[in-house]
């Protein structure tokens, strides 16, 4: 699996890292200052201002990660590998990654009440996947096939890849860029000189940090012109006829950006606002499409209806992290509705599977 090359585009605006004085408008006189129109941002010299690699290394680390849990429907596969993978052993995966990453791995950057949590559900699928010979059934782990597409689950329906997944979707992806890169942590560092331009870091740290969060989204710069096929970007997308999200998402990462680097930080404070509730909606609105899919499945395909399903109920996990400050599911909330899932997927009613949905909906 090839690793994601963002291309730059051309024509960007040069936004100097040479630090300005703090500007602010006023409601009686708007203040209005330059966005592009792609995620490329530079100083007065041409220098670009932009560094997200660790988190592009960290989503090619997942997508490899899937790569080797999907080998699971057809091999037996080897927790421990799942595991250095994870935890980026030896900066290679421990000779699992098709490239290197110095430093960046997915353990030490998920929600700490996590990390452990996906190492369980290692186990479970290597154990899972030790019957891909088997026809999988209630109460039995194995495979089911519909047309070309293949799944592998565990004894109680659950296709663990999926759960996999969508949890460090959520607890890395979402949760570093909603809670952390966006957080008030984060957001209340220094925005007056670059970090250090003798080393090519010629962005500010609130610059920087802004960057990293537009990095855990994982799309190009010039989204939506480019869709990517995986995670949120491709989720986005997928949810854009209903919520107008593609462009949300994409104006106010430029135009937060762009706010802080002309230092109009209250600007930057009603994009992040929009952005937490957009993410935040997207995951929703896709755990409701999945159960759609489930539902009309339900009875007469087991191999769609349980990896839709398992697909809803990893997208219902990662609400866990959109912010508590401004989610619309508190915890408890969240847990209930977790429970509605059962122990046993093959033992839910298509009842079931509609109280569920309707619980999702009834909150977005």
């Amino acid at each position: 699996m090839k690793a994601i090359v963002l291309p730059v585009a051309l024509g960007a605006i040069l936004l100097s890292s040479c630090k300005k004085d703090v500007v602010t408008p006023t409601s009686t006189t708007p203040f209005s200052f330059p966005t592009p129109t792609t995620y490329v941002f530079q100083d007065a010299n041409g220098n670009s201002t932009v560094d997200y690699s660790g988190q592009i290394a960290r989503i090619n680390q997942l997508r490899e990660m899937v790569a080797y849990m999907v080998s699971g429907r057809t091999n037996v596969i080897n927790a421990q590998v799942l595991k250095d993978m994870y935890a980026n052993t030896n900066d290679n995966g421990n000779g699992n990654f098709s490239f290197t990453a110095v430093g960046k791995q997915l353990k030490n950057k998920c929600f700490s009440l996590d990390q452990n949590l996906y190492e369980l559900y290692m186990d479970s699928i290597a154990i899972a996947s030790q019957s891909f010979a088997v026809t999988a059934s209630n109460g039995v782990a194995g495979v089911l096939t519909s047309g070309t597409s293949t799944y592998l689950f565990n004894k109680n329906g659950l296709e663990i890849q999926e759960f996999i997944e969508k949890g460090i979707m959520g607890g890395v992806f979402m949760h570093q860029a909603l809670n952390e890169y966006l957080g008030s942590g984060k957001q209340s560092v220094d925005n007056t000189v670059a970090v250090d331009p003798a080393a090519g870091k010629y962005y500010t740290a609130l610059e920087h940090h802004w960057d990293e969060a537009f990095g855990y989204f994982g799309v190009d710069v010039t989204y939506p012109s480019v869709i990517p096929t995986y995670f949120w970007g491709k989720y986005c997308n997928v949810q854009d006829p209903t919520l107008g999200c593609n462009k949300k998402m994409m104006d106010n990462f430029l135009r937060g950006r762009s706010a802080i680097a002309y230092n109009v930080l209250n600007e930057r404070t009603k994009c992040i606002e929009e952005i937490r509730n957009t993410w935040e909606d997207i995951c929703a609105y896709q755990a409701m499409k999945y159960m759609t899919s489930a539902m009309n499945y339900f009875g007469t395909d087991n191999a769609k209806y349980l990896h839709n399903l398992s697909e809803a109920y990893g997208m219902v996990w990662a609400l866990r992290y959109a912010p508590e400050s401004t989610r619309n599911i508190s915890q408890s909330e969240h847990a209930a509705l977790m429970a509605m899932f059962g122990q046993n997927f093959w033992n839910l009613t298509i009842n079931d599977l509609a109280a569920i949905k309707n619980a999702i909906d009834a909150k977005y």
